[in-house]
């Protein structure tokens, strides 16, 4: 049997790098001698992180379109056909089997050339309210793999398999590394543990939020796993100076926090709904406002219309936040309810279904 090449392109935010990743490491599982290639944007994360997962990755010349009128956006029409022509230059140099898209800017100009290259195409979209690149691309793909129902609305209805979000695969179970988890984070164990996440490039409200909290918060004898991201890791590491508090850009050891928190403040981005579905943990979402077409409310309502989660909208936290806070940590009745109803919303085999419908479009 030859030697099969994937082409897997995502970035932007972890939302759309860590699916890819999951991808491509389900993949390398059942094909050890694979190629692989993953395509991002130039300066986006995706250049750091990829390499960092062990596998080589191309950038492309390319941004979206901001809202306003911009110098950014006049650049756009050279961007798109500077990353349009490299997209097909790495296509025919490579020759993959499949071309896989897990959203963000750069998947358009390479899945657009797959397609007209007659390469399979296979989109994964994470989000509720997929994105226009995804929309785009749907016409031409030839699976369409979603996290939500309903999305028949956005995308030719044949094509649409339901499998959920791809997961790390160290998150599947976590049942047995409380005590690791202690000992790494260096945590009290006796006390309640709160986890905070801002989304891989922080969030300034949330941030701004448990700042104005986390006195109160740390005297209910809550100690305090805060990642703030890299942008604001200055202004509040010296948080971090109170013992109950920790403060971090970054968490690499997503499978150990989630091991040891008992409850999660958190934004509302696809990859971290179905993480924090699979480990059942009693979550606040605050979603983004400032995202396309909000979805991150949308994928935090689909979790709360079924008693998974609670919700508070940014413009209502100076009014909500303490009550909603301190119902949840008093009440342990609503954390095991909320833990319950969430994990039966998970889909822990997300990663594998994937990966069976790109081996179902290798010729």
């Amino acid at each position: 049997m030859k030697k099969l090449k994937f082409i897997i392109s995502g970035g932007g935010t972890g939302g759309h790098i860590y699916p890819a990743i999951a991808i491509a490491n389900e993949l390398k599982l059942r094909f050890p001698d694979a190629e692989f290639l993953f395509v991002g944007a130039k300066d986006k994360m995706e250049m750091q992180k990829v390499p960092q997962a062990g596998y080589k990755i191309e950038g492309l010349w390319i941004a979206g379109l901001q809202r306003k009128l911009t110098f950014q956006n006049a650049m756009f029409p050279l961007k798109l056909m500077s990353s349009l022509w490299k997209s097909r230059s790495i296509i025919k140099k490579f020759k993959p089997d499949v071309v896989i898209g897990t959203g963000g800017f750069a998947s358009g100009p390479l899945l657009q050339m797959a397609n007209s290259a007659n390469i399979p195409t296979l989109v994964q979209e994470q989000n509720s309210y997929p994105g226009i690149t995804n929309k785009l691309l749907s016409k031409k793909a030839n699976t369409i793999c979603v996290a939500y129902e309903n999305l028949e609305r956005f995308f030719p209805k044949e094509k649409i398999i339901l499998t959920g979000n791809p997961v790390r695969q160290d998150l599947l179970d976590i049942s047995n590394k409380r005590n690791e988890a202690i000992e790494y984070f260096k945590l009290k164990e006796e006390k309640k543990t709160l986890l905070v996440l801002g989304g891989s490039l922080g969030s300034r409200r949330i941030n701004q939020l448990i700042e104005s909290k986390i006195f109160d918060i740390v005297a209910n004898d809550i100690q305090v796993i805060w990642q703030c991201g890299k942008f604001y890791i200055e202004e509040y590491k010296h948080y971090s100076d109170n013992k109950n508090v920790q403060v971090t850009a970054f968490i690499d050891r997503m499978d150990l926090v989630y091991a040891v928190a008992d409850f999660v403040i958190s934004r509302a981005g696809a990859s971290s709904v179905s993480e924090l579905c699979l480990v059942g943990k009693p979550t606040i979402f605050i979603p983004s406002p400032n995202v396309a077409e909000d979805h991150q409310t949308k994928n935090a309502k689909a979790i709360v219309e079924k008693n998974g989660a609670l919700m508070i909208k940014e413009n209502e936290l100076d009014e909500k936040f303490d009550e909603v806070f301190q119902n949840l940590i008093s009440d342990e009745k609503l954390q095991n309810d909320l833990s319950k109803n969430c994990k039966e919303l998970a889909k822990p085999n997300a990663t594998k279904d994937i990966v069976e419908e790109i081996i179902k479009l290798i010729k």
